[in-house]
């Protein structure tokens, strides 16, 4: 379902989202808001779905696609006034503010941090003066660390991943099992299904199922499975900066952030080398909403970089053929050399032969 909604999406000129984006951030919100006023599905201690019928859906993960959309239309917008404070600086903090906030009450302290790392990417990335990022950054930086130091299983969390063998059967048994099926899988891993980690690694389905691609392929595996998203990231850049417009300039820059990132963290995470946060691994970890959502950002990165190709061919087309190629046909049309050699002077030189007319 999600390559056919990839597909689609990649069919889509993504310029006509454009009158959608507010739209789309309105449903966004109230989304987030339904999941933390009793009608949300709570898992793992966090309210973060909503039972939609047969399925559930997770609003932080439809929101990152959905901020994205929309501050690459506000930025793409407002030009130069990005560079003022009350256009290009704070619209977009207090927007931010308010998703980090609802992630916050789920709670969902990792997609807090990737919605931010989002939006201050964009707004740099866009123009807007980096020293205003400065007294944001240390206020969100205090109040970061207080909202992990005094919510207890956060500070709890915190303390098991810093002496994982200590905890190895309580708050630690999840990373430390992670590490284990690493090093179950040393250089080439135990081949594919042949992992018995599975078996004691919880939500080995989902937000570590990188450490179980480390058991069955190894380091191997890992190493191509990285640079798999680097490659995947490096075509949005170039996508980005070949991009026909701000807007899907911007649009590819955060898609890519977004891939990037969170694939990262997750594989940070799983490695032991960050502590334990629900982050997912894009296009990989098993999962409705994240898998969708995912695969509908590529739809657009596609869309971005297809409309740049066709734009291409276009003007190619627009030039008509070649002075070879006009050479050719005007030979073979029984004029001499000289005739041919006239054509393409005059197709090199369109301001004289206007000025001759």
């Amino acid at each position: 379902g999600g390559v056919i909604l990839m597909l689609i999406i990649s069919k889509i000129d993504y310029q006509r989202l454009q009158p959608f984006t507010h739209p789309i951030l309105g449903l966004c919100v109230a989304l987030m808001l339904l999941s933390i006023t009793g009608l949300g599905h709570s898992g793992g201690g966090a309210t973060r779905w909503l039972k939609l019928g047969p399925i559930n859906v997770q609003p932080s993960e439809v929101s990152k696609l959905g901020l994205i959309l929309w501050i690459s239309y506000s930025l793409g917008k407002k030009r130069e006034k990005v560079k003022q404070f009350s256009y290009g600086f704070l619209p977009h903090l207090i927007v931010a503010g308010l998703f980090t906030l609802l992630c916050l009450k789920q709670p969902d302290f990792g997609g807090a941090v990737v919605l931010l790392t989002l939006t201050a990417a964009l707004m740099f990335i866009a123009g807007v003066r980096w020293v205003w990022f400065i007294p944001i950054g240390i206020v969100g930086g205090f109040l970061g660390f207080m909202a992990v130091r005094f919510a207890q299983y956060r500070w709890e969390r915190i303390q098991a991943w810093q002496d994982m063998m200590h905890h190895r059967h309580d708050l630690a048994y999840q990373p430390f099992q992670s590490v284990m099926s690493f090093g179950s899988g040393d250089l080439m891993g135990l081949g594919l299904g042949k992992g018995y980690q599975v078996l004691y690694l919880p939500e080995a389905h989902n937000d570590f199922i990188s450490a179980i691609v480390g058991e069955e392929l190894g380091y191997i595996g890992i190493v191509l499975l990285l640079f798999t998203y680097v490659l995947v990231v490096s075509r949005g850049i170039r996508a980005a900066l070949n991009a026909e417009d701000e807007y899907g300039s911007y649009i590819a820059f955060g898609i890519s952030l977004f891939v990037g990132v969170q694939a990262l963290w997750n594989v940070a995470v799983a490695m032991a080398i960050l502590p334990t946060k629900g982050l997912t691994l894009p296009l990989v970890s098993y999962g409705g909403s994240s898998l969708l959502v995912n695969c509908a950002a590529m739809g657009v990165l596609l869309n971005v970089s297809r409309q740049r190709v066709e734009l291409k061919n276009t003007r190619v087309a627009d030039l008509g053929p070649a002075p070879e190629v006009s050479a050719m046909l005007v030979t073979e049309a029984g004029y001499g050399p000289e005739a041919a050699h006239m054509e393409g002077q005059e197709r090199s030189m369109p301001g004289a032969a206007a000025e001759a007319v």
